[in-house]
């Protein structure tokens, strides 16, 4: 009898930058809270109620540059912030779209009615993630699921697959 090789699995992909970003986002709110603590002390009116309002200011920066963790898998994408965790299927994504503003963010909606938000440049930081949901989505092109936002991911793949030609150009010497 034959037995049937396993396929092999691919290990999760993650943000390439999220570790140096969240030390970014510990530095900062260390600095505030040593340094509110530092004028407070010189001034003299440090004591326990205004030590432990630095200390909520502090946290609040925190979780406000806190960064979202992005990884990608076989058909899967996921973004996992300070509350919890959401994740979409990315063979059955049905909508793409792009949120303006100061802070950039593609929306991606999957067939069960799951939705995740992530910046862009979190793609374009990382070939691998793009590689996960550019394939998924691709697969849901093809099943005829994804309806709208395709003319994002072009756009979207044009931006990143230029940012590493020139990052090839640069590093060979010709640009």
């Amino acid at each position: 009898m034959l037995r049937r090789r396993p396929r092999p699995r691919r290990e999760p992909q993650g943000d390439q930058r999220w570790a140096a970003d969240l030390r970014a986002a510990l530095f900062c709110a260390a600095s505030l809270f040593v340094l509110l603590h530092l004028v407070d002390f010189a001034g003299g009116t440090l004591d326990a109620l205004r030590s432990g309002m630095w200390s909520g200011l502090a946290l609040v920066l925190f979780a406000v540059l806190f960064p979202p963790r992005v990884t990608a898998g076989h058909h899967w994408l996921a973004v996992r912030g300070l509350l919890g965790e959401r994740r979409v299927s990315t063979d059955l994504l049905t909508h793409v779209s792009r949120r303006g503003g100061v802070a950039q963010r593609i929306v991606l909606r999957d067939a069960l009615g799951n939705r995740v938000e992530l910046d862009p440049k979190v793609l374009a930081g990382s070939p691998m993630l793009w590689h996960e949901l550019d394939t998924g989505a691709r697969r849901a092109r093809e099943r005829g699921l994804l309806r709208a936002g395709a003319a994002v991911l072009e756009g979207l793949a044009d931006r990143i697959e230029g940012d590493e030609a020139r990052a090839v150009f640069k590093a060979s010497g010709l640009g």
